[in-house]
């Protein structure tokens, strides 16, 4: 069974940090692209970060870039978000992702072209 399970969300203060992480099982995730998404209430799906399956490119929105880092981890198939100077603007629930593609040169932002989603964690922070 193809899977991955998010954890490591929470309540926290503007300009807190907080470590997401995504641990993956059942394909050779090293083979895809792994990403992280985010959804606040009556609003979209939105890109946050990906990292290339080869490990050596990460690719961010906008929003977050300066303040996230994506990672991949020491253990098999776990990747990571580092959040740091967290705004209330970034309370949303985040989902892990792989993309449905292998060996993609460049990642999608498209929540479309990615078909093995977590059921996300929710991560609040109070101004």
């Amino acid at each position: 069974q193809v899977q991955v399970v998010e954890s490591g969300g929470g309540l926290v203060q503007a300009g807190d940090s907080l470590r997401l992480s995504c641990a993956a099982s059942g394909r050779t995730f090293s083979s895809y692209t792994m990403a992280w998404f985010r959804q606040a209430p009556g609003n979209e799906r939105e890109f946050v970060a990906a990292i290339k399956w080869s490990g050596t490119s990460t690719y961010y929105a906008d929003s977050v870039k300066g303040r996230f880092t994506m990672s991949r981890g020491n253990i098999k198939d776990t990747v990571y978000l580092q959040m740091n100077s967290l705004k209330p603007e970034d309370t949303a629930v985040y989902y892990c992702a792989t993309e449905s593609s292998r060996y993609r040169n460049k990642p999608s932002q498209s929540p479309s072209d990615y078909d093995v989603w977590g059921r996300g964690t929710q991560v609040t922070v109070s101004s």
